[in-house]
């Protein structure tokens, strides 16, 4: 039997994902730009549908598996077989068992073909009701979050809160864009997709047509979160001044800058050759007047102290604010990563510093939820000096906090979790 080609490239992203740390989103558009748009659709419907669901999917591949150990290939094909029988109502039952069995052949472990027919058939004719420890219990199961993870939200703040986070996790957005450099000089059609009333420019379309499909090749648009566009908007800049993103790949930020004001003199780099080739990539297709260069935020940056009108540090994180568009990181984030990207932002901070003219600002900001990553290392950063202050970022009221900071949450204001801190130099 021939395996379709969007199962088998949904199997092997999450084959990759699974043993080489690799992240759907740069593995999807891979594999999709060789699929018709029919199979590019399904294959991101399952990607996305079995990591959202996967714990859920363990438990319940678990109870009709009877303890048996299961190799990674094995259990990535079943994960696929249930998510389509109990999520996917208009695949057929026999595609789905028939299709995840010719995976494990696919995969050479022919020898597990049987029994994972065999599970599939008992998972399709009897959907165990499992038992639950706790609360706790009850919401990793239905949301496919770790304890780990849960427990830390609930703490921060409150079962309740944590609960319809990680809910909204789950939940596909809207696919939010905005219009490049590129696409400012050309005649779009946007007719038919809605625009924010709280981030201008920001425009969302309920599905990725064929339409955006080839105006995101082409360079016209970019696709971006409504939250990272309302962070770019943020930087506070007037023409002619010099601006440096100092974490700047894949490039989103630097090249809406350079979309709303094109007389800036806008500098991005990165770390890694690969990161900067992917910088460079997306400025160029959007035709972004955007200088990029490799370096290393955490050292010595190539520029002359207080050389800069706006710095932009979008550190390093976690990502748990981007669970709904990342839905692995959910699953790789432990209490000892906090702490060494903590250690990281806040040395990439002290670097930057130096470079901020007098009178003019650096802005921190992250994608993640985490306090650890956001309150804590700016007020690391503002203890025992006087040189910077925080300032209300230029962001609508609902995200201001107390304190002067920035705050989105995927669960009150449907965008991914962001948090911004603008300092400003005495």
């Amino acid at each position: 039997m021939k395996i379709s080609p969007s199962r088998v490239a949904a199997y092997e992203v999450l084959r990759r994902i699974e043993t080489e740390g690799s992240f759907s989103a740069k593995l999807l558009p891979e594999y999709e730009a060789n699929l018709t748009v029919r199979d590019a659709a399904l294959t991101h419907e399952l990607v996305l549908g079995v990591l959202r669901r996967q714990i859920h999917l363990d438990r319940h591949i678990d109870a009709h598996a009877r303890a048996k150990k299961l190799d990674i290939e094995v259990r990535i094909a079943l994960r696929l077989g249930v998510y389509q029988l109990y999520f996917l109502d208009r695949v057929p039952v026999h595609s789905a068992i028939n299709e995840s069995v010719e995976l494990v052949k696919y995969a050479r472990k022919r020898s597990a073909a049987g029994f994972v027919n065999a599970a599939l058939r008992s998972a399709a004719r009897t959907k165990h009701v499992l038992t639950h420890e706790d609360g706790v219990d009850q919401l990793i199961y239905d949301t496919s979050h770790p304890r780990s993870l849960l427990e830390k939200w609930i703490g921060n703040i409150g079962f309740d809160a944590a609960s319809d986070l990680a809910n909204a996790n789950n939940r596909v957005p809207s696919a939010a864009f905005r219009i490049t450099t590129k696409g400012l000089r050309e005649a779009i059609d946007l007719s038919g997709y809605r625009q924010s009333d709280r981030t201008e420019g920001c425009l969302f379309a309920e599905r990725i047509d064929g339409n955006l499909h080839r105006m995101a090749a082409d360079g016209l648009i970019y696709f971006q979160d409504e939250g990272s566009q309302m962070i770019a908007n943020a930087i506070d800049i007037r023409p002619g001044d010099r601006v440096l993103d100092v974490c700047a790949s894949p490039g989103g930020k630097a090249s809406s800058v350079a979309a709303r004001v094109p007389d800036a003199s806008i500098f991005a780099g990165d770390v890694t050759a690969s990161r900067v080739a992917t910088l460079k990539s997306i400025v160029h297709r959007q035709d972004a007047p955007v200088t990029t260069l490799r370096h290393d935020a955490e050292g010595t940056l190539p520029f002359e102290d207080a050389s800069f009108d706006f710095v932009l540090v979008d550190a390093p994180c976690s990502g748990t604010g981007t669970i709904r568009h990342n839905p692995e990181i959910r699953y790789r984030v432990g209490p000892d990563d906090l702490i060494r990207l903590s250690a990281k932002q806040l040395q990439i901070l002290m670097s930057c510093s130096r470079l901020v003219r007098p009178g003019r600002q650096m802005m921190y900001t992250t994608c993640s939820l985490e306090p650890e990553e956001n309150e804590a290392v700016i007020e690391r950063f503002l203890d025992g000096r006087d040189d910077f202050r925080l300032k209300r970022p230029s962001v609508p009221e609902e995200f201001i906090t107390a304190d002067l900071t920035a705050r989105t949450w995927p669960q009150l204001h449907e965008v991914d979790g962001f948090f911004i801190a603008v300092l400003e130099k005495r």
